[in-house]
């Protein structure tokens, strides 16, 4: 009999990165022909909450739309009605306190495994109740499992980081597909209509328009580097939505600044993953100087499709952009660690780089050697096959979720977990 888990997460077919990651995780389990799942898909705007069953897989996957990630009513009816074997989730922990409130009537019954994300130190100590509340917590990145072990050395944690598709994200190698991306290329230089430079170096900014990501910054600091080398040297285009309500107004900055002759461009259409990596094989280099970064996806993508990367050396993009010895593109130290805190997390690290290292890594990357900038992409390739495989991803989750399944149980098999405890009252 199939084991069925109930997943909390954004909706597994949105283009977020935590979607994406879901949808690769129910997919290497469905693949055995031992598991099926009940999704509830959050974290986007719904216009219809019918209950969708995902071909060609039928009822073993089926996706119910709720708002935010779903309520402990919600949780409650889909205990007693379906009678999953695990609970799944996966994103920030702020999200889901109302989940760990009602832990004692999940656990009871079924295993909580965690997928977690977590951006920076100092040790999230306020975060030890949820670690201590979940059965098995696995982590995206190397900081993050260093915090759990910290935080929760009891708890049982895993690391186990994002991957990518290689179907999609892959280095364009046949004749038609370099000719795709040689024509984005075409399109981006003659985009210009007085600064046209076949040779310009293309940047690539695929994120969110929000805060943390420095969006805004972004394009003020690569106007300010244009007028130190010429502004027909190279091309910012940036992914995103330009008017996210969490982000800036990109295209009045790029007015104000008057880089809208082909300098800074804006990339606004919804486009397939195949389409995506035309971009990153189209561009020189993918740039992400966010102050907070749980993994970077953008990165990895980018790395995956054999173009180096330019990021702030924080959170899950440090590990990416070097293995401790090769570099796969340029990493920028933070010049300042500022402690940030709200109600939900009291403290955190942000990490701010300074315009002067932007610069200076932003004209070395300019003036990179074609032989050293081939190594530079040979070896980030070989590094994601190394650390960062997609065939490895969908193994080590099936391994895991089977080892899970078997230490823990459910309902009648429930292993592990104690329904009371025995305390000393003096």
């Amino acid at each position: 009999m199939k084991k069925k888990i109930l997943v909390l997460s954004d909706h597994p077919l949105s283009p977020s990165g935590v979607g994406i990651q879901t949808k690769y995780f129910i997919e290497a389990l469905l693949k055995t022909e031992r598991y099926s799942f009940v999704c509830l898909g959050g974290a986007i705007k719904h216009t219809d909450y019918t209950p969708q069953s995902i071909e060609p897989y039928g009822d073993d996957w089926r996706i119910f739309p709720v708002d935010g990630y779903g309520s402990p009513e919600i949780i409650r009816s889909v205990l007693q009605k379906e009678k999953p074997d695990a609970l799944w989730f996966m994103t920030d922990p702020r999200f889901y306190g109302w989940l760990w409130e009602i832990e004692n009537e999940v656990r009871g019954n079924i295993p909580m495994v965690y997928y977690h994300v977590w951006d920076n130190f100092p040790a999230p100590v306020f975060n030890s109740g949820f670690y201590n509340s979940t059965d098995e917590v696995v982590c995206i990145s190397k900081v993050t499992h260093a915090i759990v072990k910290e935080v929760a050395p009891e708890v049982s944690s895993h690391y186990l980081p994002h991957a990518v598709d290689p179907i999609s994200f892959h280095k364009f190698k046949s004749i038609k597909e370099r000719a795709q991306s040689e024509v984005i290329r075409e399109n981006i230089v003659n985009s210009s209509v007085n600064l046209r430079n076949k040779n310009k170096k293309i940047f690539f900014w695929n994120s969110r328009n929000a805060r943390r990501k420095q969006s805004g910054t972004m394009v003020w600091w690569f106007k300010e580097f244009l007028d130190k080398v010429g502004h027909d040297k190279a091309t910012l285009i940036m992914h995103t939505d330009p008017k996210d309500p969490h982000g800036t107004d990109l295209p009045h900055i790029i007015e104000h600044l008057g880089v809208n002759d082909g300098q800074v461009l804006l990339s606004t259409n919804k486009i397939d993953s195949y389409q995506l990596a035309g971009m990153y094989n189209a561009a020189d280099f993918t740039v992400s100087i966010s102050d907070a970064e749980g993994f970077g996806l953008s990165m990895l993508e980018s790395l995956s499709c054999g173009t180096p990367i330019i990021a702030t050396m924080t959170g899950g993009m440090q590990e990416q952009v070097t293995d401790g010895t090769n570099w796969f593109g340029f990493g920028i130290e933070p010049t300042s660690k500022s402690i940030i805190g709200s109600l939900q997390v009291p403290y955190i690290y942000e990490d701010r780089i300074s315009q002067k290292d932007f610069n200076t890594v932003m004209t070395k990357a300019l003036n990179l050697s074609p032989k050293v900038y081939k190594k530079m992409s040979r070896q980030g390739l070989a590094h994601v096959r190394k650390n960062y495989s997609f065939e490895n991803y969908q193994k080590q989750w099936v391994d895991l979720m089977d080892e899970i399944i078997e230490k823990h149980g459910s309902w009648q098999t429930r292993k592990g977990y104690d329904r009371w405890h025995l305390m000393e009252v003096a």
